[in-house]
């Protein structure tokens, strides 16, 4: 279970961002960047992590898919699998063949699936660092810092396609000395759901151990 909460680990502060610290220039972009994402009833995107610590000389990549409508979540990664309705949360543990079922409460979430596209609107000042280029494509650098001082993550660094407004990748360092890379290699828009993916369907795991935490 742990190993998912890594993925987008950017834990939000409730603390209201101030308009005059920002970045005009890097506000317009993210403004850009979440409006296309919030604007699609679901998407799917295929991502690497990678979790490098260079004093503990750790490099780990990891590789997975989700699949996002609003706050809803479907995620597949390295045996486990975590689905969100909005309300219920449910972790699979493939290796185990166990399901812990919880209360979906987003404050007290470290992670948001879709936050990644609206995480500058509550608790982080953001600020314009570059132009880059990434798989030949030309995009924008963001850097987004969180006013919590307490907050285990200290720097977001994202990447915005200059074109398509899309975000290409973004790292996230933490005071641990850990730092994360997220890539997308591939992006499916408005993908089709239905009633059954964000919810847990027991008859499809045969055997499956269940853990009710509520």
């Amino acid at each position: 279970m742990k190993k998912y909460l890594a993925l987008l680990a950017l834990s939000v502060s409730l603390t209201s961002v101030a308009t005059a610290q920002q970045d005009p220039k890097a506000g317009k972009i993210l403004d850009q960047m979440s409006a296309k994402y919030q604007a699609m009833k679901a998407f799917k995107a295929t991502f690497t992590q990678t979790l490098e610590n260079d004093a503990a000389k750790v490099k780990e990549n990891l590789s997975g898919d989700i699949t996002v409508s609003g706050q809803k979540f479907r995620l597949k990664m390295s045996g486990q699998e975590v689905i969100n309705n909005g309300q219920t949360m449910w972790t699979y543990m493939k290796a185990e063949n166990e399901v812990n079922i919880s209360d979906y409460e987003p404050e007290d979430q470290e992670i948001s699936p879709s936050q990644i596209y609206t995480l500058y609107k509550k608790g982080y000042k953001y600020a314009y660092v570059q132009e880059a280029k990434e798989g030949g494509e030309v995009v924008d650098v963001i850097e987004l810092s969180p006013e919590d001082r307490n907050n285990p993550v200290y720097k977001v660094r994202l990447k915005v396609g200059r074109v398509d407004k899309a975000v290409k990748s973004w790292q996230m360092f933490k005071k641990n000395g850990n730092r994360y890379t997220y890539r997308i290699s591939k992006f499916q828009p408005n993908v089709p759901i239905d009633a059954t993916t964000f919810n847990f369907d027991k008859s499809k795991y045969k055997g499956v151990k269940v853990i009710d935490l509520r």
